[in-house]
């Protein structure tokens, strides 16, 4: 496999890094991954999904979101629609350079962002969501006892996974205003929805209501014994090979 640098301009001229995971022979599919939240392109679901795609002949585009990772900019100043905003200009990049994305893939808080998004990347015949919360709201309960300051002092800093992130109101405020049931329901596109049963951050029940709310073709799949993070490689593995035999009937 190719495993290229990739850096693009973000929405307010940042830049957005990014690593381009390509197949050693014929692209057969081109595709955008979307991380979890403060998470990165360089997690252990990104990075593993991302180069069993490449394998099997999907080239990858996996990026760190605004103020995350490699990128630039300041996390206190994003919201779940900055993330949808740079997610459209992933697949900008990937339509200016090896084609435009067919598939886009979206891990926790980022396969509510490739469902809201999809509208606007025309190319794309197919959506992939893993462990997504159906409602953006549900991260609300990460910030916990943070939330009222968060509220009254405008921005807060919050220990996510052990790490300190500055959380801003406006935040808050978006992922309350969005209508996800809109998004998933005119969706037109082909829908996989992963999910573990045993996922104890974002319930089961996320995954139904995300299938319930979508049209056909859509299929579910359940990564039974899978943590939230994919931690382990056999569960990386195994949604990477399953995504690319499911997404093959949409790419002909």
């Amino acid at each position: 496999m190719n495993n290229r640098k990739a850096v693009f301009e973000g929405t307010h001229g940042q830049e957005l890094a990014g690593r381009l995971e390509l197949p050693e022979g014929d692209v057969v599919a081109t595709a955008v991954f979307a991380h979890c939240f403060t998470c990165g392109k360089d997690s252990v679901a990104a990075t593993r999904i991302a180069r069993g795609l490449a394998e099997r002949g999907v080239a990858v585009l996996r990026f760190d979101f605004t103020g995350l990772g490699q990128s630039g900019g300041d996390f206190a100043n994003t919201t779940f629609t900055s993330n949808v905003d740079d997610l459209v200009r992933a697949a900008h990049h990937l339509r200016d350079t090896i084609g435009a994305p067919s598939v886009l893939i979206g891990h926790s808080l980022g396969g509510a962002a490739v469902l809201s998004a999809a509208h606007q990347i025309p190319e794309a015949r197919a959506v992939v969501t893993i462990g997504a919360p159906f409602d953006t709201s549900h991260v609300e309960h990460l910030f916990g006892s943070s939330k009222s300051r968060i509220e009254a002092e405008g921005v807060a800093e919050v220990l996510l996974a052990g790490r300190p992130f500055r959380i801003s109101n406006d935040f808050l405020l978006d992922i309350n205003q969005q209508n996800q049931t809109a998004c998933i329901s005119g969706l037109r596109r082909a829908l996989l929805v992963m999910h573990s049963p045993q996922d104890d951050t974002v319930g089961i029940e996320n995954a139904r209501l995300v299938f319930d709310s979508a049209r056909h073709p859509k299929s579910f799949v359940a990564l039974d014994g899978a943590d939230h993070l994919l931690t382990d490689r056999a569960d990386a593995g195994y949604v990477a090979e399953v995504l690319a035999a499911w997404v093959s009937r949409y790419l002909a």
